[in-house]
């Protein structure tokens, strides 16, 4: 076939494509313009989903009357001006393909007035054909107005899903800017009603609790970073982590309460949810997530924004840098909160009703069944309180239950610990110790042991064979996918060797770091070389258990993230029992 060049029409269908997905793409090109020009508050209102209508206003500098209608060419920007300016983006929009983009596929209207103006431009377009210019009266700022899109484009329409669907990416948008900027005041309107407002008050903490409600907030740890050094990176600043984090007692099944933004821009980065949670390490058990809402800054020359059409992936210059400073800030800020889960009696029947009214109502004031506003939460939902004392209280041994649980009197109430995971925690924290100081004393098996293990783990048994002869592994390669293990750590003893080995060369399949294999591979030791559940401790072990518990790092969890012990008070026995 020859080759032709597009028709203009078909150009700009294609290039909207790569920037307007859905309505809630709309939003966002319009909300960050509104950012960028100084506004303080923004204004959303949807109806059909997002596809009948969907307005954004705000109170920014507004547009000059003369660049109204260059707005709304193609790669006209205000923004950036030569190639350096790549290189050092401090605006949230600066490609100048938004406006254009979404007047493609759309009926658009423009009002917009600035400060030096009496009256306001008016611009009305239809799938990027001028249909109206003139002046209206409007306050300084901008309305855009987005009407019937996707209308002649049925082939992206029939892709978006049901409108309460689409209003929940709508509302999860805002919400995340309403976070990133907690100084600017966001409204959200839904087929005629609020939904979301966010107070606007600069404090990031009132805009989590406009987000998330006051109780999940009230478990919240603030995060402030000492500045990592920069220059490494090659930067003119220093790389700074701000924000908020959950405690180990607050978690969730999914990563979809992890907000991150890089100089106050939203971004997906793989590397800065495996920071945050790494941070989390021993604290959490698998499966679980943190929440958390982290702002990165650094200089602008240090991130690319410009690597997606939707600017919502970012790359670092120096990615280890910022890896690290996430992951410090993190892990200093949860390590101070680490401690004891409290068992909570059930609610009453009647508090169980309140908490459902309660949920329902937020369902009903989005205007869809649960979807966009279901992470706001004005009710508790944690069956967990903690003390914030890291440290074990002083605890006096009754017994033992079911040969797995070691009962306990403290100061207030009852303690229950579990023996394999209080063990685990011991062993554990005795490796690192020991392999730091002199390495782990090795015993020999009375002849070797040949263990197969799957032939796509060979590879990272081989990565792992340093690590592993510093634990005190003897392990040599015999075969294709075979090892021949012929000493192991004396701490573990000789118990389900091959088990143990097959148990490490998976936990190292995954790749990482030298020091992460180690903190891994100890893990496993600790976990096999643990007491077991079902096993009769005699009242001298138990006390040796505890004295031993008390002298590591972080007592109250094994290296697993699951608690070691949790704690039934004096006050929740009198209320069990009936005596206040």
């Amino acid at each position: 076939m020859a080759i032709r060049v597009l028709d203009r029409a078909v150009a700009s269908l294609i290039a909207a494509g790569e920037v307007v997905e859905r309505p809630a793409s709309v939003a966002k090109e319009l909300i960050e313009n509104a950012l960028d020009a100084g506004a303080t508050r923004v204004a959303v209102e949807v109806k059909g989903g997002g596809t009948a209508l969907l307005r954004v206003a705000d109170n920014g500098c507004g547009i000059p009357e003369a660049e109204v209608p260059l707005a709304f060419q193609r790669h006209a920007t205000s923004k950036i001006h030569v190639p350096e300016d790549l290189h050092e983006i401090r605006t949230l929009g600066f490609r100048g393909e938004a406006l254009p983009s979404i007047a493609a596929v759309a009926e658009v209207t423009v009002l917009t007035r600035t400060p030096d103006e009496t009256a306001g431009t008016y611009l009305s377009l239809a799938c990027g054909r001028l249909l109206e210019q003139g002046h209206r009266g409007c306050p300084v700022g901008t309305i855009i107005t987005v009407r019937n899109l996707f209308a002649e484009v049925p082939a992206r329409a029939k892709f978006l899903r049901s409108q309460a669907t689409e209003v929940g990416h709508i509302s999860n948008l805002l919400t995340q800017y309403a976070l990133a900027y907690p100084e600017v005041q966001f409204t959200l309107q839904v087929e005629g009603r609020e939904v979301f407002r966010s107070p606007g008050s600069g404090e990031l903490k009132d805009a989590l609790t406009a987000v998330y409600g006051i109780d999940l907030v009230q478990s919240m740890l603030p995060v402030r970073s000492d500045a990592e050094d920069a220059s490494e990176a090659g930067q003119s600043r220093p790389v700074k982590v701000t924000g908020f984090v959950s405690s180990p007692a607050v978690h969730r099944a999914t990563r979809g309460q992890l907000s991150f933004f890089v100089n106050r821009r939203w971004v997906q980065n793989r590397m800065l949810v495996y920071a945050t949670e790494e941070a989390y390490q021993g604290l959490l058990m698998s499966g679980r997530h943190p929440i958390g809402v982290l702002n990165v800054e650094l200089s602008p020359s240090g991130v690319d924004v410009n690597i997606h059409p939707a600017k919502s992936e970012v790359k670092f210059l120096n990615e280890r840098l910022v890896f690290a400073a996430v992951q410090r800030a993190v892990r200093a800020t949860v390590l101070s909160k680490a401690s004891v889960p409290t068992i909570m009696p059930r609610p009453a029947a009647a508090e169980r009703q309140t908490v459902e009214q309660a949920r329902m109502a937020v369902f009903r004031a989005g205007g869809w069944d649960g979807g966009a506003l279901a992470t706001r939460q004005p009710y508790r939902e944690q069956d967990n309180t903690f003390d914030p004392s890291p440290r074990l209280p002083i605890l006096r041994i009754l017994g033992q239950i079911s040969s797995t649980y070691v009962i306990a009197e403290g100061p207030d109430g009852m303690y229950l610990i579990d023996q394999h995971t209080a063990h685990e925690r011991v062993i554990y924290d005795r490796i690192l110790r020991q392999q730091m100081q002199q390495g782990l004393e090795s015993q020999g098996l009375l002849e070797p042991l040949p263990v197969e293990v799957p032939l796509h783990q060979v590879r990272a048994i081989e990565r792992a064979l340093p690590e592993l002869a510093d634990l005190g592994f003897s392990v040599e390669r015999f075969g294709e996918r075979t090892y021949l293990v012929r000493a192991v750590p004396a701490v573990i003893g000789t118990g389900d060797v091959a088990d143990t080995f097959l148990s490490i060369a998976e936990s190292v399949s995954t790749p990482s770091s030298k020091e992460d294999r180690l903190t891994r591979l100890a893990a496993v030791l600790a976990c096999h070389g643990a007491v077991r559940a079902g096993q009769t401790l005699s009242m001298d072990e138990m006390k040796a258990l505890l004295r031993d518990l008390e002298a590591t790092e972080l007592p109250l969890t094994c290296p697993h993230g699951r608690p070691t012990m949790i704690h039934l008070s004096a006050s929740q026995l009198e209320r069990e029992f009936g005596r206040r």
